[in-house]
Formats: C-alpha cells, sequence, structure tokens
C-alpha cells in the first residue's frame, strides 16, 4: 500500500499560492472518491439484503419497449449521467428504482438510451429515456396501455423528491430516445438587471443554421468529438415573466435554443458571450466573428455562465401517445408547489434580513 503523505504546517507555509490550489482540488477529488466509495459500499449492502430475498423470475416475464419522461432538479445532484468515482447522480437513483421496481432486471440487459446528458446543476423538466421493461401484458394486447404496469406509480414511490417520471410512451423495439430525437431545446433563465435585451436578441439569432461552434463550447477530445458543425432551428432571448410591480430590473429572462444536437457546454459559453453583448462590452456581432473559424481560429477567454439557471426544456419526437397518469401528475404538482413555497419564502426571510442589516433597522 502507498504511503499517505503528511504535510506539516511549516512545509505547507513553503508552498505558494498555485502550489496549494492545487493541492486543495486534489484533496477535494480525493474525498469525492471516497465518500463515493463508501455510499457504494452501504448500496452493495442493501442490495445484498434483498438478493437473500427470493429472486424475481424475469424469465417469465413479458417484456416492452418504451420511452420514460420525467423531470429532476439538478441543482442537488452531480449531473444526469452515472460515473465511476462520482455519487448522487440522476441515472444512479433512477437505475436504483428501476431495478427495485422490478422494471427491469439490469442495466446492461435494459436496451437503454438517453435523450441528454446533463452536467452537474443543470436541471431538466423533460428528459426522456428508452428502455425495455417488464409488461404485465401478452405481446398482442400491449395497444392497451390502460391496462399496463402503472410505471410512473412505481418509479416515483422509490425516487427521491427532487425527479419524478411524468409519462411513459410505447414505441417500436428498435426506437431510440436518443437517435430518433428530432430537436432539444434548452432554457436558460436570467434577471433583466441592466442587461441589453434587444441586443442579446439579436445576437443569439446569428446561431441559426448550421454553423461551427468550437469556439462556443468546450472541447470534448475525451470522448471521441471531432465535429464541432451542429445546425440550430432557432434561437431567442425574452422577457418570462415581468416584475409585479413594474420593476424592469427584476424582470426575469430567458434565451431559449432548440437544436438537433449539442456540443458539450456549448449552451452555457453561448450565454457567457450574450452577457457580455448584455452588458454592452461587446457588439451583437461578435457572435458572427466567432462562428467564423477562419476570422477566429481559437477560442477567446470568456466566463462560462452559471449551470443552475440552465435546463433541458423539452425532447421533440415523431411518437406522442404519451400515456399520463393524472393522479401522479397532481401529486408531482403539489410537490413543486410545496418546493417552490419553501424557496419563496426562504428567498423573501433572506432579502428581508439584508433590507433591515443595510438600512440598520435590526
Amino acid at each position: 500500500m502507498k504511503k499517505q503523505e503528511v504535510l506539516h504546517r511549516e512545509e505547507l507555509e513553503l508552498f505558494n499560492k498555485s502550489e496549494l490550489i492545487e493541492k486543495i482540488i486534489r484533496l477535494e477529488e480525493k474525498n469525492k472518491e471516497l465518500k463515493a466509495i463508501a455510499n457504494r459500499g452501504k448500496l452493495e449492502s442493501r442490495n445484498n439484503v434483498h438478493r437473500s430475498q427470493k429472486p424475481f423470475d424475469f424469465s417469465r416475464c413479458n417484456k416492452r419497449h418504451i420511452l420514460l419522461k420525467f423531470y429532476y432538479l439538478g441543482w442537488t445532484y452531480n449531473g444526469f449521467v452515472v460515473q465511476e468515482s462520482i455519487d448522487e447522480t440522476v441515472e444512479q437513483h433512477l437505475f436504483a428504482a428501476l431495478i427495485k421496481s422490478c422494471c427491469i432486471e439490469s442495466r446492461e440487459s435494459s436496451n437503454y438510451h438517453r435523450c441528454g446528458r446533463t452536467d452537474k446543476g443543470v436541471s431538466s423538466f423533460s428528459q426522456v429515456i428508452s428502455l425495455d421493461v417488464r409488461s404485465k401484458l401478452d405481446r398482442q394486447d400491449q395497444h392497451k396501455v390502460e391496462d399496463e404496469l402503472p410505471y410512473c406509480k412505481m418509479l416515483n414511490r422509490l425516487l427521491p423528491p427532487g425527479i419524478k417520471c411524468i409519462a411513459w410512451c410505447p414505441v417500436p423495439d428498435d426506437f431510440s430516445s436518443r437517435f430518433n430525437c428530432k430537436s432539444r431545446t434548452y432554457k436558460y433563465f436570467f434577471p433583466r438587471g441592466n442587461l441589453n435585451i434587444d441586443a442579446m436578441d439579436k445576437a443569439v439569432r446569428y446561431t441559426i443554421g448550421e454553423h461551427d461552434f468550437r469556439n462556443v463550447c468546450k472541447m470534448d477530445v475525451a470522448n471521441g468529438v471531432v465535429s464541432y458543425t451542429r445546425k440550430i432551428i432557432d434561437a431567442k432571448v425574452c422577457i418570462y415573466r415581468q416584475h409585479f410591480r413594474n420593476v424592469p430590473g427584476y424582470d426575469i429572462c430567458q434565451m431559449i435554443v432548440t437544436g438537433q444536437a449539442f456540443l458539450w457546454h456549448q449552451i452555457r459559453c453561448l450565454m457567457g458571450v450574450l452577457f457580455l453583448v448584455g452588458e454592452e462590452k461587446e457588439k451583437p456581432e461578435v457572435m458572427l466573428e466567432l462562428l467564423d473559424i477562419e476570422k477566429c481560429p481559437r477560442k477567446p477567454q470568456y466566463n462560462l455562465a452559471h449551470e443552475v439557471p440552465l435546463n433541458l426544456w423539452c425532447c421533440e419526437y415523431e411518437a406522442n401517445e404519451w400515456y399520463i397518469d393524472k393522479t401522479e401528475l397532481r401529486n408531482t404538482i403539489k410537490l413543486l408547489q410545496k418546493d417552490w413555497t419553501l424557496y419563496t419564502i426562504k428567498f423573501y426571510e433572506s432579502m428581508n434580513n439584508e433590507s433591515e442589516i443595510l438600512t440598520g433597522q435590526s
């Protein structure tokens, strides 16, 4: 076993700032790995308890291929996709629920595809996956969806509050939530402040069409991405909701972008540029320069927009026979209303406290 390096205070004081930052980052990464290993150990212990019970015989079950649509509030999770050394991902909770409810036997045997992958902190109101699940209907009767297993109900009783299944759709066996998706729409929400919304809208509309977005994304060479040409179907920046007291600076705005596929951090990079345009530090035409790789062969330095306001809003398919359990939908709406109430109360309490401190009324 490799001997653990122990550094005393006197040794740490000899390091410069960048060396200390690097050591802190490595320690945090190691801490995350250890937490993930510990949590996996707990999960395996729970699974061993379930294995001691009589196993479910999937060989005696009918199966069907479906789409599952669900939402998640991403700010409490470490991204959507399961990662080896990272715990608390949306997929981790999703497959735990699918396996525990006996909807599937394992991920490997489920013919699983995801529509999109979102990073840590990013939410979705319409993520879609495709997979083979257990069915209580014979093959010839599977058009009778009202008699099928209540997939949303089965999963929602096992999923955490921030992840809920909202609909399912029967599809052919070769249908993929990823490859058969016609378009994906992202929304990015932000307060108006002093931003020039018209200039931001003009800039984002330059992205409509097919362009090379290598200057408006993060390179993903590790995953084999070599082409940076993507097609944007529609894009705009507009006011989403005006402030109830007609204070323009507190209006909530949104950027809406619809495309066939997106690059890593493409939306957040795009917003980083749009904020510069909104602050009038750049002109809207800067977007044209970034999309011209001959004129701008290297990606310039600009800030990556925060992840929390980003939402995978909609995934469009030709398949549209979505089955919605009305009871589950009502329960989901109630849960969201409860969350909204608590967040709003906390927000106004915080605002009042800050106001009292600033005005000396505390």
